[in-house]
């Protein structure tokens, strides 16, 4: 009976001690900056929002963030005109003059938008560099 107790108190031991390897055994993980790279291709309000949002969080944690709008994406200068939170978003991301984002000529052109206020005429050129360049690519 006594040896019975000691093994499965044993085997609890070792039980706790993995659970608390498997957690990282520290609360704390340093990541190092890196560059991220997001194309929006949807005109969906709260998904753009979302997008920006991240965007935003992560050049608060040191990332190097582009935007490349594509396709309905490019309509994002029609919905900083009419969402409040957006504009706020894509004004917090342009600030400081350092990022910009880049919208597709042709899905510009297509929907007659001349001068876009929010995203400078680019290419599929453009597009293709930034994802060669970024670690981390993400599409919304």
């Amino acid at each position: 009976m006594k040896k019975s107790f000691l093994i499965l108190t044993f085997l609890c031991s070792l039980f706790s001690l993995s659970i608390y390897a498997q957690c990282g055994g520290s609360a704390t993980t340093a990541y190092k900056p890196t560059s991220v790279g997001i194309v929006i291709y949807s005109n969906d309000v709260e998904t753009v929002w979302n997008a920006m949002r991240f965007a935003n969080y992560s050049k608060t944690q040191g990332d190097t963030v582009s935007i490349f709008l594509l396709g309905k994406g490019v309509e994002v200068d029609f919905l900083v005109k009419s969402d409040e939170n957006i504009k706020e978003q894509t004004e917090s991301f342009l600030e400081g003059g350092t990022t910009s984002i880049l919208g597709c000529g042709t899905c510009l052109q297509s929907r007659k938008i001349d001068q876009p206020q929010v995203c400078k005429f680019s290419s599929m050129a453009d597009l293709y560099n930034m994802i060669r360049k970024s670690k981390i690519v993400l599409t919304f």
